[in-house]
Protein backbone atom coordinates (compact mmCIF):
# COMPACT_ATOMS: atom_id res chain seq x y z
CA UNK A 1 0.00 0.00 0.00
CA UNK A 2 1.50 3.31 -1.15
CA UNK A 3 -0.07 6.78 -0.80
CA UNK A 4 -1.35 8.33 -3.99
CA UNK A 5 1.30 10.56 -5.54
CA UNK A 6 0.76 14.19 -4.53
CA UNK A 7 2.64 17.45 -4.20
CA UNK A 8 1.90 17.39 -0.44
CA UNK A 9 0.32 14.91 1.95
CA UNK A 10 -2.16 14.87 4.80
CA UNK A 11 -0.27 13.63 7.87
CA UNK A 12 -1.53 12.59 11.30
CA UNK A 13 0.78 12.34 14.31
CA UNK A 14 -0.64 10.01 16.96
CA UNK A 15 0.81 10.57 20.41
CA UNK A 16 1.77 14.09 19.41
CA UNK A 17 2.34 15.36 22.95
CA UNK A 18 4.80 12.61 23.91
CA UNK A 19 8.60 12.78 23.57
CA UNK A 20 8.67 10.88 20.27
CA UNK A 21 5.58 12.69 18.98
CA UNK A 22 7.23 16.06 19.57
CA UNK A 23 10.37 14.77 17.87
CA UNK A 24 8.24 13.64 14.90
CA UNK A 25 7.29 17.29 14.41
CA UNK A 26 10.91 18.42 14.66
CA UNK A 27 12.04 15.88 12.07
CA UNK A 28 9.16 16.56 9.68
CA UNK A 29 10.08 20.23 9.76
CA UNK A 30 13.85 19.73 9.48
CA UNK A 31 13.51 17.36 6.53
CA UNK A 32 10.86 19.56 4.88
CA UNK A 33 8.41 16.71 4.51
CA UNK A 34 5.69 17.87 2.07
CA UNK A 35 2.64 18.34 4.31
CA UNK A 36 -0.68 19.73 3.12
CA UNK A 37 -2.75 19.24 6.26
CA UNK A 38 -1.38 18.21 9.65
CA UNK A 39 -3.48 16.60 12.38
CA UNK A 40 -2.17 16.16 15.92
CA UNK A 41 -3.81 13.37 17.93
CA UNK A 42 -3.46 12.26 21.54
CA UNK A 43 -5.49 10.97 24.48
CA UNK A 44 -8.49 12.81 25.87
CA UNK A 45 -6.24 14.19 28.63
CA UNK A 46 -4.13 16.03 26.06
CA UNK A 47 -6.94 17.08 23.74
CA UNK A 48 -7.17 20.86 23.46
CA UNK A 49 -3.48 21.51 24.03
CA UNK A 50 -1.78 23.91 21.63
CA UNK A 51 1.37 22.94 19.74
CA UNK A 52 3.51 24.75 17.18
CA UNK A 53 4.65 23.44 13.82
CA UNK A 54 6.54 25.63 11.36
CA UNK A 55 5.28 28.77 13.06
CA UNK A 56 1.62 27.72 12.97
CA UNK A 57 -0.45 26.80 16.02
CA UNK A 58 -2.34 23.51 16.06
CA UNK A 59 -4.88 22.19 18.53
CA UNK A 60 -4.38 18.61 19.67
CA UNK A 61 -7.45 16.47 18.99
CA UNK A 62 -8.62 13.38 20.84
CA UNK A 63 -7.67 10.14 19.09
CA UNK A 64 -10.78 8.26 17.93
CA UNK A 65 -11.56 5.67 15.29
CA UNK A 66 -12.88 8.49 13.09
CA UNK A 67 -9.71 10.58 13.25
CA UNK A 68 -8.21 9.47 9.93
CA UNK A 69 -10.54 10.72 7.23
CA UNK A 70 -8.47 11.98 4.25
CA UNK A 71 -5.18 11.13 6.02
CA UNK A 72 -2.44 9.75 3.77
CA UNK A 73 0.22 8.88 6.34
CA UNK A 74 -0.24 8.32 10.09
CA UNK A 75 2.81 8.33 12.34
CA UNK A 76 2.00 6.44 15.54
CA UNK A 77 3.84 6.72 18.86
CA UNK A 78 1.21 6.20 21.52
CA UNK A 79 2.09 2.74 22.84
CA UNK A 80 1.34 -0.78 21.64
CA UNK A 81 -2.21 -1.02 22.99
CA UNK A 82 -3.28 2.22 21.28
CA UNK A 83 -1.64 1.12 18.05
CA UNK A 84 -3.44 -2.21 18.08
CA UNK A 85 -6.73 -0.45 18.73
CA UNK A 86 -6.50 2.47 16.30
CA UNK A 87 -4.06 1.56 13.52
CA UNK A 88 -6.61 -0.69 11.75
CA UNK A 89 -9.05 2.23 11.67
CA UNK A 90 -6.39 4.41 10.04
CA UNK A 91 -5.72 1.77 7.39
CA UNK A 92 -9.45 1.30 6.80
CA UNK A 93 -9.72 5.06 6.18
CA UNK A 94 -6.97 4.81 3.53
CA UNK A 95 -3.89 5.87 5.48
CA UNK A 96 -0.55 4.10 5.65
CA UNK A 97 0.55 3.70 9.28
CA UNK A 98 4.16 3.90 10.41
CA UNK A 99 4.04 2.55 13.94
CA UNK A 100 6.75 3.17 16.51
CA UNK A 101 5.48 0.69 19.11
CA UNK A 102 6.12 -3.04 19.50
CA UNK A 103 2.54 -3.89 18.48
CA UNK A 104 3.20 -5.20 14.97
CA UNK A 105 6.97 -5.68 14.75
CA UNK A 106 6.95 -9.46 14.63
CA UNK A 107 3.76 -9.88 12.59
CA UNK A 108 4.63 -11.85 9.46
CA UNK A 109 2.56 -9.58 7.22
CA UNK A 110 3.96 -6.31 8.64
CA UNK A 111 7.35 -5.14 7.35
CA UNK A 112 9.88 -4.05 9.95
CA UNK A 113 12.04 -1.39 8.34
CA UNK A 114 15.23 0.62 8.74
CA UNK A 115 15.68 2.53 5.46
CA UNK A 116 19.46 2.04 5.46
CA UNK A 117 18.97 -1.71 5.96
CA UNK A 118 15.90 -3.03 4.12
CA UNK A 119 14.12 -0.17 2.31
CA UNK A 120 12.52 -2.52 -0.21
CA UNK A 121 10.44 -4.13 2.56
CA UNK A 122 8.58 -0.85 3.18
CA UNK A 123 6.80 -1.15 -0.15
CA UNK A 124 5.47 -4.63 0.67
CA UNK A 125 3.00 -3.42 3.26
CA UNK A 126 -0.71 -3.97 3.82
CA UNK A 127 -1.16 -0.54 5.34
CA UNK A 128 1.08 -0.88 8.40
CA UNK A 129 4.87 -0.58 8.61
CA UNK A 130 6.63 -1.15 11.93
CA UNK A 131 9.49 0.93 13.30
CA UNK A 132 12.01 -1.32 15.09
CA UNK A 133 13.18 -1.01 18.66
CA UNK A 134 15.55 1.94 19.06
CA UNK A 135 18.46 -0.19 20.25
CA UNK A 136 18.11 -2.52 17.27
CA UNK A 137 18.06 0.41 14.83
CA UNK A 138 21.25 1.93 16.23
CA UNK A 139 23.03 -1.43 15.95
CA UNK A 140 21.76 -2.40 12.50
CA UNK A 141 22.69 0.80 10.68
CA UNK A 142 26.41 -0.05 10.91
CA UNK A 143 25.87 -3.81 10.81
CA UNK A 144 24.22 -3.87 7.39
CA UNK A 145 27.23 -2.87 5.22
CA UNK A 146 29.43 -5.26 7.19
CA UNK A 147 26.90 -8.07 6.75
CA UNK A 148 26.63 -7.43 3.01
CA UNK A 149 30.40 -7.78 2.66
CA UNK A 150 31.29 -10.59 5.07
CA UNK A 151 27.99 -12.27 6.16
CA UNK A 152 27.53 -12.06 9.93
CA UNK A 153 27.13 -15.34 11.81
CA UNK A 154 26.99 -14.08 15.38
CA UNK A 155 26.41 -10.84 17.27
CA UNK A 156 27.21 -10.26 20.94
CA UNK A 157 26.08 -6.82 22.08
CA UNK A 158 25.94 -4.90 25.36
CA UNK A 159 23.90 -1.71 25.38
CA UNK A 160 24.34 1.45 27.44
CA UNK A 161 20.86 2.97 27.26
CA UNK A 162 20.02 6.50 28.35
CA UNK A 163 17.35 7.47 30.85
CA UNK A 164 15.19 9.20 28.23
CA UNK A 165 14.69 5.84 26.55
CA UNK A 166 12.40 5.06 29.48
CA UNK A 167 10.32 8.21 29.03
CA UNK A 168 10.00 11.74 30.36
CA UNK A 169 9.42 10.71 33.97
CA UNK A 170 12.61 8.62 33.94
CA UNK A 171 14.61 11.52 32.50
CA UNK A 172 13.26 13.84 35.17
CA UNK A 173 14.07 11.29 37.88
CA UNK A 174 17.75 11.21 36.88
CA UNK A 175 17.87 15.00 36.92
CA UNK A 176 16.11 15.17 40.29
CA UNK A 177 18.45 12.54 41.74
CA UNK A 178 21.42 14.63 40.59
CA UNK A 179 19.95 17.74 42.18
CA UNK A 180 19.12 15.90 45.41
CA UNK A 181 22.64 14.47 45.71
CA UNK A 182 24.24 17.88 45.10
CA UNK A 183 22.15 19.47 47.86
CA UNK A 184 22.32 16.58 50.31
CA UNK A 185 18.63 15.72 50.01
CA UNK A 186 17.28 12.12 50.02
CA UNK A 187 17.39 10.43 46.61
CA UNK A 188 14.00 9.12 45.50
CA UNK A 189 13.53 6.09 43.23
CA UNK A 190 10.26 5.66 41.32
CA UNK A 191 10.82 5.25 37.58
CA UNK A 192 13.50 2.55 37.79
CA UNK A 193 13.97 -0.55 39.91
CA UNK A 194 17.04 1.05 41.52
CA UNK A 195 18.78 4.40 41.82
CA UNK A 196 20.22 5.31 38.42
CA UNK A 197 22.51 8.13 39.53
CA UNK A 198 26.10 6.83 39.96
CA UNK A 199 24.83 3.39 38.97
CA UNK A 200 24.05 1.14 36.02
CA UNK A 201 21.05 -1.20 35.92
CA UNK A 202 21.31 -4.41 33.80
CA UNK A 203 17.55 -4.63 33.50
CA UNK A 204 15.43 -3.08 30.72
CA UNK A 205 11.86 -4.36 30.26
CA UNK A 206 10.66 -7.59 31.91
CA UNK A 207 12.61 -10.82 32.19
CA UNK A 208 11.54 -13.80 30.09
CA UNK A 209 11.79 -17.52 30.81
CA UNK A 210 15.19 -17.85 29.11
CA UNK A 211 16.78 -15.26 31.42
CA UNK A 212 16.91 -12.53 28.78
CA UNK A 213 14.71 -9.44 29.01
CA UNK A 214 12.12 -8.53 26.39
CA UNK A 215 14.38 -5.67 25.27
CA UNK A 216 17.20 -8.15 24.66
CA UNK A 217 14.94 -10.54 22.78
CA UNK A 218 13.74 -7.67 20.59
CA UNK A 219 17.30 -7.24 19.39
CA UNK A 220 17.50 -10.97 18.66
CA UNK A 221 14.20 -11.26 16.80
CA UNK A 222 14.23 -7.92 14.98
CA UNK A 223 17.78 -8.33 13.68
CA UNK A 224 16.96 -11.71 12.16
CA UNK A 225 13.75 -10.40 10.61
CA UNK A 226 15.29 -7.33 8.96
CA UNK A 227 18.38 -9.14 7.71
CA UNK A 228 16.14 -11.97 6.44
CA UNK A 229 18.20 -14.60 8.20
CA UNK A 230 17.23 -17.28 10.71
CA UNK A 231 20.89 -18.29 11.00
CA UNK A 232 22.31 -15.17 12.70
CA UNK A 233 22.77 -15.64 16.43
CA UNK A 234 22.28 -12.55 18.61
CA UNK A 235 23.02 -12.34 22.33
CA UNK A 236 22.25 -9.01 23.98
CA UNK A 237 22.67 -7.55 27.46
CA UNK A 238 20.75 -4.29 27.79
CA UNK A 239 21.82 -1.87 30.52
CA UNK A 240 20.38 1.46 31.70
CA UNK A 241 23.06 4.07 32.39
CA UNK A 242 22.93 7.58 33.92
CA UNK A 243 22.98 9.40 30.58
CA UNK A 244 20.17 11.74 29.53
CA UNK A 245 20.00 11.12 25.77
CA UNK A 246 21.48 8.71 23.18
CA UNK A 247 22.09 4.99 23.49
CA UNK A 248 25.49 3.36 23.02
CA UNK A 249 26.38 -0.24 22.26
CA UNK A 250 29.49 -2.41 22.38
CA UNK A 251 29.17 -4.84 19.47
CA UNK A 252 31.13 -7.98 18.63
CA UNK A 253 30.43 -9.73 15.33
CA UNK A 254 31.69 -13.03 13.96
CA UNK A 255 31.64 -13.23 10.16
CA UNK A 256 31.93 -16.02 7.61
CA UNK A 257 34.43 -14.01 5.55
CA UNK A 258 37.44 -12.31 7.09
CA UNK A 259 36.70 -8.64 7.76
CA UNK A 260 39.70 -6.51 8.70
CA UNK A 261 39.35 -3.29 10.67
CA UNK A 262 40.69 -1.41 7.64
CA UNK A 263 37.99 -2.88 5.37
CA UNK A 264 35.32 -2.21 8.00
CA UNK A 265 36.36 1.44 8.18
CA UNK A 266 36.22 1.69 4.40
CA UNK A 267 32.73 0.17 4.31
CA UNK A 268 31.42 2.31 7.16
CA UNK A 269 32.92 5.53 5.82
CA UNK A 270 30.71 5.10 2.74
CA UNK A 271 27.62 3.78 4.55
CA UNK A 272 24.40 5.74 4.71
CA UNK A 273 23.42 6.84 8.21
CA UNK A 274 26.90 6.27 9.67
CA UNK A 275 29.43 8.75 10.99
CA UNK A 276 32.83 7.06 11.21
CA UNK A 277 34.51 8.52 14.29
CA UNK A 278 37.44 6.26 14.96
CA UNK A 279 40.76 7.81 15.95
CA UNK A 280 41.67 6.60 19.45
CA UNK A 281 45.11 8.24 19.27
CA UNK A 282 43.33 11.59 19.21
CA UNK A 283 40.74 10.39 21.75
CA UNK A 284 38.07 10.34 19.05
CA UNK A 285 35.45 7.65 19.56
CA UNK A 286 31.64 7.54 19.79
CA UNK A 287 29.97 8.97 22.87
CA UNK A 288 26.35 9.84 23.66
CA UNK A 289 27.23 13.53 23.97
CA UNK A 290 28.31 13.48 20.31
CA UNK A 291 25.31 11.54 19.04
CA UNK A 292 22.65 13.43 21.00
CA UNK A 293 20.59 15.60 18.67
CA UNK A 294 22.04 13.89 15.59
CA UNK A 295 20.53 11.49 13.06
CA UNK A 296 23.77 9.67 12.27
CA UNK A 297 25.05 6.68 14.22
CA UNK A 298 28.61 7.36 15.38
CA UNK A 299 30.86 4.30 15.00
CA UNK A 300 34.40 3.82 16.31
CA UNK A 301 36.73 1.67 18.46
CA UNK A 302 36.88 -0.65 15.43
CA UNK A 303 39.30 -3.49 16.06
CA UNK A 304 39.92 -7.14 15.32
CA UNK A 305 38.35 -9.17 18.10
CA UNK A 306 40.88 -11.50 19.65
CA UNK A 307 38.28 -14.01 20.88
CA UNK A 308 37.22 -15.13 17.37
CA UNK A 309 39.18 -15.93 14.22
CA UNK A 310 36.75 -13.85 12.15
CA UNK A 311 35.78 -11.43 14.86
CA UNK A 312 35.38 -7.65 14.76
CA UNK A 313 34.43 -5.32 17.61
CA UNK A 314 33.19 -1.73 17.54
CA UNK A 315 31.31 0.86 19.57
CA UNK A 316 28.29 2.81 18.33
CA UNK A 317 26.27 5.72 19.75
CA UNK A 318 22.96 7.03 18.40
CA UNK A 319 20.14 9.31 19.50
CA UNK A 320 17.30 6.94 20.37
CA UNK A 321 14.59 9.64 20.09
CA UNK A 322 15.74 10.65 16.61
CA UNK A 323 17.30 7.86 14.54
CA UNK A 324 16.10 5.30 17.05
CA UNK A 325 12.49 6.44 16.64
CA UNK A 326 11.21 9.61 14.96
CA UNK A 327 13.79 10.07 12.20
CA UNK A 328 13.55 6.43 11.17
CA UNK A 329 9.76 6.69 10.94
CA UNK A 330 9.89 9.86 8.84
CA UNK A 331 12.49 8.23 6.58
CA UNK A 332 10.04 5.37 6.05
CA UNK A 333 7.35 7.91 5.12
CA UNK A 334 9.81 9.43 2.65
CA UNK A 335 10.32 6.01 1.07
CA UNK A 336 6.58 5.71 0.57
CA UNK A 337 6.16 9.05 -1.22
CA UNK A 338 9.18 8.48 -3.46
Amino acid sequence: MIPQKKMAYNVAVVGATGAVGKTFLDILSERKFPIDNLKLLASSKSAGKKMQYNGKEYTVEELTHDSFKNIDIALFSAGASRSKEFAPSAVKAGAVVVDNSSAFRMDNDVPLVVPEVNPEDALKNNGIIANPNCTTIIMLVPLKPLHDYAKIKRVVVSSYQSASGAGAAATMELMEQTKAWSTGEPIEVKAFAHQLLFNVIPHIDVFTENGYTKEEMKMYNETRKMLHSDEIKVSATCVRVPVLTAHSESVLIETEKKLTPEKARELLSNASGVKLYDNPDEKQYPMPLLASGQDLCYVGRIREDIAYDNGLSFFVSGDQLRKGAATNAVQIAELLIK
